[in-house]
């Protein structure tokens, strides 16, 4: 079984076990959180998509740790002006495990 559930805005595929990092949300390591927005769910061929979400499913996890993705330099050049810009970014991201899927 397997859902698509919507997690600060980005949407996922959720299985139960399955690890996910998300945009940082707000909570401390080890801390439960759930998540209401289930926009499909698929219980072995049986799929229920929601208009536009599924009334009565539910997803849980737990908050694994709290950190940053790898950088993303960002390059900015205007061939033959001498304009160069290099800027480097780093995301902050929330790993949570799947726990429970209630649909």
């Amino acid at each position: 079984m397997y859902v698509i559930v919507e997690i600060a805005g980005q949407q996922f595929k959720a299985e139960k076990g399955r690890k996910l990092y998300v945009h940082r949300l707000a909570g401390e390591e080890g801390s439960s959180v759930s998540f209401d927005r289930v926009l499909l769910t698929d219980n072995d061929g049986q799929v229920k998509v929601g208009t536009p979400v599924v009334e009565g499913s539910k997803v849980n996890a737990k908050i694994l740790k709290h950190l940053k993705d790898d950088k993303v330099i960002v390059f900015k050049k205007k061939r033959r002006k001498g304009y160069q810009v290099q800027n480097g970014h780093r995301q902050c991201l929330t790993q949570i495990l799947v726990e429970e899927i209630l649909a």
